[in-house]
C-alpha cells in the first residue's frame, strides 16, 4: 500500500511539468475567433465582466472555451481589430466598453481600442 501511495504521489508531482509542453493559452470566442497568449509570465485578472490575460482583454460572455496549445492559434475573423471613426454608424445603438471593462458613450471615446457590442455581433475596434 505504501509503494502504491508513493508511486501516485511521484506521478502527481510530475504532472505540473507537463504544462511546460504548451507555450500558449488559447481562448476561443463565441464567434469562432481564437486568441492565443504566451504562458510565460502569464497573469489572469477578472474585473466585473472582463478577463484580462496578459495584453488581451475578453468580455466573459464572449468566451466559448480556453485550452493550452502548442502553437499560436490566433485568428482574425469577426473578432479582428477594425479601424473606425467615432461618427461611424456601427457605434449607433451599441454598447461600448473600454479595455478595462468600463461602459463608455460614443462621446467619451478617445483614441484607443474598444469593445463594441451590437445586436448582431461583438467586435474590437480602434479609434484613431
Amino acid at each position: 500500500m505504501k509503494k502504491l501511495l508513493w508511486t501516485v504521489l511521484m506521478l502527481a508531482g510530475t504532472l505540473p511539468t507537463l504544462a511546460d509542453d504548451y507555450p500558449y493559452l488559447t481562448f476561443e470566442l463565441t464567434d469562432g475567433a481564437k486568441a492565443s497568449v504566451s504562458i510565460e509570465s502569464l497573469t489572469l485578472t477578472i474585473n466585473g465582466t472582463t478577463l484580462k490575460v496578459g495584453s488581451q482583454t475578453f468580455i466573459l460572455s464572449n468566451l466559448s472555451k480556453m485550452y493550452f496549445s502548442t502553437t499560436d492559434e490566433t485568428t482574425g475573423g469577426e473578432n479582428a481589430i477594425n479601424e473606425v471613426k467615432t461618427n461611424d454608424s456601427l457605434l449607433d445603438n451599441a454598447e461600448i466598453y473600454d479595455l478595462n471593462g468600463r461602459k463608455v458613450t460614443k462621446d467619451q471615446m478617445q483614441k484607443g481600442v474598444y469593445i463594441v457590442k451590437t445586436q448582431e455581433r461583438t467586435c474590437k475596434i480602434v479609434v484613431k
